[in-house]
């Protein structure tokens, strides 16, 4: 017998406090989410199935400790709590991929109330490509493209494409000690980039990722046949050579591979827009004013990425937003039938 109030708090209970309301009355839908940064990302998404009949009310896993991650989410407490008025929504990381080769993945994967991001984590969407440049004019207040992100992303992912079916692979086959994330993290990460010449940064990439794959087809000589399965299989996940940034750890991608890359790029529409302002003024007080209001107006890269909102088109992002829908519908669906007379 539950001995704590929060105990009792699950979606059936909250589902007859919803007809306990006029049936005019917009239906509360509780979202739990793992820590602080995820809220911003899940209101986001959310907003999106908002109407006249439903809300959602995002909150963290816990009202009196600071606890937080996936596993508080899903497992601690609120698991078998959940239903059509309370979710989970979570980060995929690996589970995802591994198709249910843990519990954690088996729960993300058939629970219909636990919706994740397909994506590794909300920093990849955060990173996608295709908004990448907007980023930088947010940050810089410059329109001028330096890099095309979009096909250097492109040719980034089909070069870590066959490492990261290796680091799925050992993950799968409990190997995961001898290549880890963080490895793997390690040799698909870069410091610095050229910006006139990106291809250089590319080529050190590739030269670390043939090495290590090398090292893993002499180290697991029998996961031949295993390797293709699995690089098919993931194909029909959605998982792309093109799109492989998306699945990679998110805290990777966001500080080893996209922050390097826009810094410099930024750093340099910053530099030419000050520029144009010291030949454009007419005299020091000018220069000076405009100079400060142009400072004060910029942002920090990481603050715009965090910000970044234009990943809808993502297509990780369509699964996540038709499971959402899917479950809304059997609610209507359900609904409905509460509601008409019996002959």
């Amino acid at each position: 017998m539950a001995k704590r109030l929060s105990e009792n708090l699950t979606s059936l209970y909250l589902g007859a406090a919803q007809r306990l309301k006029p049936k005019t009355a917009r239906r509360k839908i509780v979202a739990y989410v793992e820590s602080y940064d995820d809220v911003f990302f899940w209101r986001t998404v959310l907003d999106d199935f908002e109407d006249d009949s439903r809300y959602f009310e995002i909150m963290l896993p816990s009202r009196s400790t600071l606890g937080k991650g996936k596993k508080l989410v899903l497992t601690n407490k609120l698991g078998p709590q959940l239903g059509n008025y309370m979710i989970a929504c979570v980060d995929a990381d690996y589970d995802y991929l591994l198709q249910g080769a843990t519990p954690t993945s088996r729960l993300i994967n058939r629970n219909p109330f636990v919706f994740h991001t397909y994506a590794y984590a909300i920093e990849n969407y955060q990173c996608y490509a295709e908004t990448l440049h907007r980023v930088c004019v947010m940050a810089t207040l410059n329109d001028r493209q330096i890099v095309d992100f979009e096909s250097f992303m492109r040719e980034y992912s089909q070069l870590i494409w066959p490492l990261f079916v290796w680091s799925v692979w050992v993950y799968r086959r409990n190997h995961y000690r001898e290549f880890t994330l963080t490895e793997f993290g390690n040799h698909v990460s870069f410091s610095d980039i050229n910006v006139y010449h990106p291809e250089q940064t590319l080529e050190l990439v590739r030269r670390r990722v043939n090495r290590k794959i090398a090292w893993l087809q002499r180290h697991f000589p029998q996961a031949k046949k295993d390797y293709e399965m699995l690089k098919t299989e993931l194909l029909g996940l959605g998982v792309t050579p093109e799109t492989t940034y998306l699945y990679i750890q998110g805290h990777t991608l966001f500080d080893n591979v996209i922050s390097p890359l826009l810094d410099p790029v930024c750093i340099l529409l910053r530099k030419e827009r000050e520029r144009e302002i010291r030949n454009l003024a007419e005299h020091d007080t000018q220069r000076q004013n405009e100079l400060s209001c142009y400072q004060h107006s910029q942002n920090s890269v990481e603050d715009m990425l965090r910000k970044n909102v234009g990943f809808k088109d993502a297509p990780p992002y369509k699964l996540l937003e038709r499971d959402i829908r899917r479950l809304l519908d059997r609610m209507d669906a359900g609904a409905m039938q509460n509601t008409c007379p019996t002959s």
